[in-house]
């Protein structure tokens, strides 16, 4: 670790460790896992095989829940030796039981949503795959040509929740179907993607026909998804959106690795939406005396100077944005290691509209990487609204947040680095990440901190919808609960997106409960947390070593990363 400031790098090397039983059980966790799910493999960067998926059938479910039981049972069994075994035993335990608990609830018979499902996870995973040489597009191919046999199982599974009447929501499935339509057609998806094989090989070379080959089953699979969702399980489908509050409880609990009151959350969203609300008015009026939020917009998104053209433009300054802030922020607020300072800004192959990250593979030679889907339609960029979320997804969010884990092998295993976590510890971290450069002037332009406002207003008004729709809650205004119509007037009401881009938003609470409120209430505990720290240490507190010592834990749920922060203060 010579690539830290000297004292921390001694520390670091004094302080590696043995590797533990519980370290075997969990890489071993990992090599099961792979097994089980090639896909893990690459999301991760492991070497090894990369051209299969995992067997999305009933037959391949029970595998997976016989696996973990297995595994759970090991390590309920096994000693603690120090306390990164604690933190490890403590998080393993804790997801493969929230796994099981999920597994009995039948969620994986209605899995099935706009955003986060196996119809979007099959085709997604070919995003991280390397491309720069025959070897490369050879695995592509193989993978191409195992698509079929991943959506059969993948249907198999659904058609077992329709038996059972486990089924997903109508709106889920008919947003699915416009999206496997779109996957499946010819010149679509699949044979753009293989056209970046030209760099290496040619359409009438045995290769350039095997892409083809793999290209077009592939199509087809998901045109055969296309046409069971929109025949046999639309019929059947759930008329009713909300998951109800038992259902979601266990969604929030997977999803921020911790127990939270769902009722006081609620009414904390209330509140913050409002001061979220009356912060962002207030800067309206200092970037335009006497203007409203709207006003202030319209004012920002006409300004030439906060306008980008084209998606060359938007890379660029998103890559020195980025670059910006590492060169900062390392060996002043955190400790950022020479291997980490590399983070790619890309272009993502497709066209959703989302914007998100990937984390660098295990030994660094993929980098950590920022990926924005634009959608084709769109060839201007404002500046305003996303210098916060370069910081949300590089430094100091994800990026230094995922990249530290990776790096901190010489204490962590590889369940740890990799695959140890929750949505609210990075999400959370992703928006205290954003406060904290405000905190430190990163955004003293009132309009990008204007921008910043507008994403946490937005990440507020989530708490309160997502919770309002699943556990049934009556409507801020007016009589009755919250329903589709009202829910889509309320986002509309809180943030600034575009028509269709509110309604792909508000589709995704319905359909993916508890997901989307793991980012304003992960950082609501990220700030507690810290504070709590502060309270205890007094004027000794060190906000760097505080941050260091929160990323060196690595991800893991909540409650765990409590405990973990809590415990030094517990032994004095």
């Amino acid at each position: 670790m010579s690539d830290l400031d000297p004292q921390h790098a001694a520390i670091a090397a004094a302080s590696a460790r043995e590797t533990t039983p519980i370290d075997a059980i969990a890489e071993e966790w990992v090599e099961t896992l792979t097994i089980l799910d090639p896909a893990i493999a690459t999301w991760i960067g492991l070497p090894g095989e990369h051209s299969g998926y995992a067997d999305y059938s009933p037959d391949g479910h029970a595998r997976m829940v016989s696996a973990t039981r297995e595994v759970l049972a090991r390590l309920e069994n096994a000693a603690v030796i120090d306390d990164v075994d604690l933190v490890t035993k403590t998080e393993m335990v804790s997801t493969l039981r929230l796994d099981l608990d999920s597994d009995a609830a039948g969620l994986w018979l209605r899995d099935l949503n706009n955003l986060a499902s196996p119809a979007q996870d099959i085709r997604g995973v070919l995003d991280l795959m390397p491309t720069a040489s025959a070897t490369d597009w050879s695995a592509i191919a193989d993978r191409l040509h195992s698509i079929p046999a991943a959506i059969d199982g993948y249907i198999a599974t659904l058609r077992q929740g329709i038996d059972e009447a486990v089924v997903p929501a109508q709106r889920q499935v008919a947003e699915v179907i416009v999206q496997t339509k779109q996957i499946a057609a010819a010149g679509g998806f699949f044979d753009s993607f293989i056209a970046g094989a030209h760099s290496v090989t040619d359409d009438d070379s045995p290769l350039g026909k095997v892409l083809a080959t793999g290209a077009a089953e592939a199509g087809n699979s998901y045109e055969k998804l296309e046409e069971f969702l929109r025949t046999e399980l639309a019929p059947k489908a759930a008329a009713e959106d909300a998951f109800g509050r038992d259902l979601y409880a266990l969604q929030s609990q997977r999803f921020l690795g911790a127990k939270i009151d769902l009722d006081e959350t609620y009414e904390w969203g209330i509140e913050e939406l409002a001061r979220m609300a009356r912060e962002q008015e207030e800067i309206a009026r200092e970037i335009k005396p006497g203007a409203t939020v709207a006003e202030a917009i319209a004012y920002l998104d006409s300004d030439p100077s906060r306008t980008l053209h084209g998606t060359d433009a938007l890379r660029e300054w998103m890559q020195k944005l980025s670059d910006d802030a590492i060169a900062a922020l390392a060996g002043t607020q955190f400790d950022i290691a020479e291997p980490m300072r590399a983070l790619e800004c890309m272009i993502a192959p497709t066209h959703d509209g989302v914007i998100y990250y990937t984390g660098p593979s295990d030994d660094f030679s993929r980098p950590g990487r920022m990926w924005w889907s634009v959608p084709e339609s769109v060839t201007e960029f404002t500046t305003w609204r996303e210098a916060t979320t370069v910081y949300h997804e590089g430094v100091p969010g994800h990026h230094l947040q995922i990249a530290q884990a990776v790096y901190n092998r010489d204490q962590l295993n590889t369940y740890r680095r990799q695959l140890s976590g929750s949505s609210g510890h990075a999400e959370g971290w992703a928006l205290y990440a954003e406060r904290f450069m405000s905190e430190l002037g990163f955004l003293d332009d009132p309009a990008d901190r204007f921008g910043m406002l507008d994403g946490q207003r937005m990440r507020a008004a989530r708490v309160v919808l997502d919770i309002g729709v699943h556990l049934g809650k009556p409507k801020l205004s007016g009589t009755g609960g919250w329903d589709w119509d009202y829910a889509l007037e309320f986002m509309t009401n809180n943030v600034t997106l575009d028509p269709a881009n509110v309604r792909f938003e508000v589709n995704r609470y319905f359909g993916w409960p508890g997901q989307a409120p793991s980012y304003k209430v992960g950082q609501r505990i990220w700030e507690e947390l810290r504070d709590e720290c502060k309270a205890r240490e007094g004027a000794s507190f060190d906000l760097r070593a505080f941050h260091r010592r929160a990323l060196n834990i690595g991800g893991v749920g909540l409650d765990t990363l409590r405990t973990a922060l809590m415990a030094p203060y517990e032994q004095r």
